[in-house]
């Protein structure tokens, strides 16, 4: 079997892993480009583990990023992000993955396509998916971006260095509002659902925020156990749905997102750590591709946090408010994050909500595609055991 290879870098960002390509190396044509990501990341397969490609079976773990040259004055590189179904073929690009924008600045100065100087690099990075510009700060070591630190994520084993991620006027990235329908709260009435309240925000990404008592839930569940509910699960689908069309957009594997909360409560997290609910100020789950989180996606916080800071939003009602952090409690543990929200003319606006990540290089070389699904490409076909 001879197959296409293709040069390539994997990488962890957050609590995301990803192929990153440069955009260079991969064809054009719209087309062609998205079967060589779905052959990349062993997409579609309908046992839901992608053992014939790179991705690892769930939303966070089948992901892929493309950089390249800036197409903006304000920015140092475009990078454009692809969400890769499991079970199905979709390539999802409606939206941007923020855990992984946090691996692009450093991917960046380690494949020299800005260059940098110091102790500190600063990269601008500009998402095609959002048309929104994020500022990432990072340490350098001998002029790579550093990797060993004592900054703890929650949900990554180990420590690592410090990026600080910036996302400069993050409200409305794909509805052009930071509320969509103009309302903090709406009341949808929803087949076989009835009528629930729901507050619609896009800052990042869009999201419908519910309360997790409305849903019959306490909101400190744990990821499995809620992906094991089939009904609930049938339940997400059918209020996506409604909150795409009360939003706007089109419906996809990503956007809108969905979240359900509750006030700060004891709970659990997946590595067996005992939080109290002194230790965080709003419970949170996200839903995203499918799938319930262990780690809240990096879009799906930055939402949150700057929902919480908007009066009379669901998450604002369960939130403890205060003027530092927003600390969401979330299955991984507790993540802080600062949001800058205020209220001009009558009209919410969301200045900046920053975060900060660790990311690592975890190997590069090539990633090989059979040629039998990009026979385009055959031409560049090599033996399966590399040259």
């Amino acid at each position: 079997m001879r197959q296409v290879r293709i040069p390539a870098t994997f990488m962890r960002g957050g609590t995301s892993n990803a192929i990153v390509f440069h955009e260079r190396d991969l064809p054009k044509d719209k087309g062609l480009r998205e079967r060589v990501l779905l052959g990349a990341m062993g997409s579609p397969d309908s046992n839901g583990r992608q053992l014939n490609g790179m991705g690892g079976g769930i939303s966070s773990l089948s992901k892929v990023c493309i950089v390249g040259p800036s197409s903006r004055p304000d920015a140092d590189i475009d990078y454009t992000f692809h969400q890769i179904g499991v079970k199905d073929s979709s390539v999802s690009y409606d939206s941007n993955c923020g855990n992984m924008s946090s691996a692009m600045g450093p991917f960046a100065v380690d494949e020299g396509l800005i260059k940098v100087a110091g102790s500190e690099a600063l990269v601008r990075i500009h998402n095609t998916n959002t048309g929104k510009i994020i500022h990432a700060r990072f340490k350098l070591d001998d002029g790579r971006a550093a990797v060993d630190g004592d900054f703890e994520l929650k949900g990554v084993s180990g420590t690592g260095s410090p990026v600080s991620m910036a996302f400069r006027d993050p409200a409305g990235a794909i509805t052009g509002k930071l509320l969509p329908t103009g309302n903090v709260v709406d009341t949808l009435d929803v087949p076989g659902i009835g009528k629930i309240e729901a507050s619609f925000v896009d800052a990042a990404k869009p999201y419908i925020f519910l309360r997790a008592a409305d849903l019959g839930l306490k909101g400190n569940e744990m990821p499995v156990a809620l992906d094991a509910d089939a009904g609930l699960l049938k339940k997400f689908v059918v209020l996506r749905q409604a909150a795409a069309e009360a939003m706007g957009v089109k419906l996809s594997s990503t956007a809108p997102g969905l979240g359900f909360v509750a006030e700060p409560m004891e709970a659990e997290t997946l590595s067996g750590e005992k939080l109290t609910a002194a230790d965080g100020d709003l419970t949170a789950r996200i839903l995203s591709g499918g799938n319930i989180h262990r780690a809240l996606p990096m879009t799906g916080a930055l939402c949150t946090a700057v929902a919480s800071r908007i009066e009379g939003t669901i998450p604002y009602r369960l939130s403890r408010r205060g003027d530092g952090d927003v600390r969401l409690m979330q299955p991984s543990g507790v993540v802080p994050l600062v949001a800058t929200v205020a209220k001009k003319d009558g009209v919410w606006t969301a200045e900046q909500v920053g975060v900060y990540r660790t990311q690592r290089r975890l190997f590069d070389g090539y990633v090989y595609v059979p040629a039998a699904l990009v026979p385009e490409l055959a031409r560049t076909a090599v033996p399966q055991a590399a040259e």
